[in-house]
């Protein structure tokens, strides 16, 4: 029968809710820049997050280079603001590991408690810090250089700070007369949850957290200025994709080419499957690990290295060319590569020699997970091996091969870059040019950096709506879904 909690562990549990909250409020002053409590100076890039400034004094200092060689700020108060930084930082980390501890029994509750504390007294010992670095930078003999100003975030940094040490103290005040266990303990939902949470702080911070870029598109920003200091303009660059006939026009070449080839690698999808059934089938097993290893290792060579094997045998002087001409095929030498026909078969064949080993292994893996008393039963009833490759094979193959097939339907308008980039040239250019590296051209090439964010916008936007309709039609003929 489990033991009924006293009145103070009531309350403690009942606390533990805005003790994890603001937790969670202190770790995005750790990534929001507008929250920084370290940017005491207007030489201080506003773009410079707390966890940045306390990883990497170069970024936080990057600015003060004339400053410090006329001594109108000392490197000391530099070192101060840094180490302060580092110090919130760690303060911070140790909040986290309190966060996570308050999931458990008292006894790692205690200890949570425990940490908590020593992790607020060093994130206000930093704020002691950067008010000190303020202050120093303030009486500089001429402030004007430096630009000192108060950080918008520091007194809400402070409370928040100060709000979780009230909290720890008052949880290690409430649990102090409770019964303690031996062992630290923690019931298994929550540690799923923890084992989870490094994936999920991941996604967030690669995934989420750049989409805060998407607000670029609202603006009329230029590469190298600041993007506070820039007009704000509303839809303006997305009317630009429908108003602007030249836009317009190269968004429509650009979708055809973005559609054509991703179709034909989804009209082709079944090559990877077919190729680990057959990979499988083969009996002589150096013999297949041969084959496995020599088409998987194309898929680690980079793109620049793919066309630079392509140039030796297609270009002017290639393998190719000079074997045709020494054979009397050719009176002079064809360069290959500039031939802009069918380069939409070709990117497809290059792809496919460079990925279908490795999209195999998938298959290969379900392969391995068919129960092999299917193939004993059927060899029993008289089965030939074709015949069990497409009567138990291929079936159980079906549900990881529309999976994989429902997927590059949602990423349709994704077909990377990298490669289209290396085999573009003059020639073939209006059928290479993908979405991908229409983006990239027009944002790193032209600088147009609102209209480059509309578009991949937009892209983002179209992506999800086929997620979605892909699942729906999972679940419509398969009944099954995929997300």
């Amino acid at each position: 029968m489990k033991k009924a909690k006293t009145k103070q562990e009531t309350i403690s549990d009942k606390l533990y809710y805005p003790f994890r909250i603001a937790i969670l409020i202190s770790v995005i002053f750790l990534f929001i820049p507008a929250l920084n409590p370290v940017r005491i100076s207007g030489m201080i890039n506003r773009n410079l997050s707390l966890f940045t400034s306390g990883i990497s004094y170069s970024a936080l200092t990057a600015e003060f280079g004339r400053a410090l060689k006329k001594e109108w700020v000392m490197e000391s108060s530099l070192r101060i603001l840094y180490g302060s930084a580092l110090v919130i930082c760690l303060g911070i980390a140790a909040n986290i590991a309190s966060g996570c501890m308050s999931l458990g029994n008292h006894k790692l509750k205690k200890l949570g408690n425990l940490i908590s504390v020593i992790g607020c007294a060093a994130e206000l010992a930093g704020m002691a810090g950067t008010y000190m670095a303020y202050g120093q930078l303030s009486q500089t003999s001429k402030p004007d250089r430096v630009e000192p100003m108060f950080a918008s975030g520091f007194w809400p940094a402070v409370i928040i700070f100060g709000m979780v040490l009230v909290l720890a103290l008052a949880q290690i005040a409430l649990l102090a007369g409770s019964t303690t266990e031996k062992k630290f303990a923690m019931e298994s939902k929550y540690k799923l949850f923890l084992l989870f949470l490094p994936f999920i702080a991941l996604i967030t911070v690669f995934a989420y957290l750049p989409l805060t870029g998407w607000r670029y598109a609202f603006f009329d920003y230029k590469a190298g200025d600041t993007l506070s200091m820039e007009k704000f303009v509303g839809f303006k660059w997305f009317q630009e994709l429908v108003k602007n006939k030249a836009t317009v026009k190269d968004i429509a070449n650009t979708m055809k080419n973005t559609l054509a080839m991703s179709g034909i690698g989804i009209l082709t999808s079944w090559m990877p499957m077919a190729f680990a059934i057959f990979l499988c089938e083969m009996k002589n097993l150096r013999f297949r690990r041969f084959v496995q290893t020599f088409t998987t290792v194309p898929n680690f060579i980079s793109w620049v290295l793919v066309y630079a094997i392509a140039f030796c045998i297609f270009s002017t002087d290639g393998f190719l060319s000079s074997m045709f001409v020494n054979m009397g095929i050719w009176d002079e030498g064809r360069n290959l590569l500039m031939n802009g026909d069918h380069m939409w078969i070709k990117m497809w064949a290059w792809g496919t020699w460079k990925g279908i080993g490795w999209s195999a292994i998938i298959y290969i893996a379900a392969i391995s997970g068919i129960d092999q008393q299917l193939y004993e039963a059927a060899t029993v009833d008289g089965a030939g091996r074709f015949q069990r490759m497409w009567h138990i094979t291929v079936p159980g193959l079906l549900p990881t091969f529309f999976v994989l097939l429902l997927m590059s339907v949602a990423n349709i308008l994704s077909n990377g870059m990298e490669q289209y980039l290396v085999f573009e040239n003059a020639t073939n250019t209006s059928s290479i040019m993908v979405l991908d590296l229409y983006v990239y051209k027009l944002g790193i090439g032209k600088g147009s950096i609102p209209l480059t964010t509309a578009v991949g916008m937009l892209k983002s936007v179209i992506s999800v709506i086929l997620l979605f309709g892909a699942n729906g039609i999972s679940k419509l003929l398969r009944g099954e879904s995929i997300i």
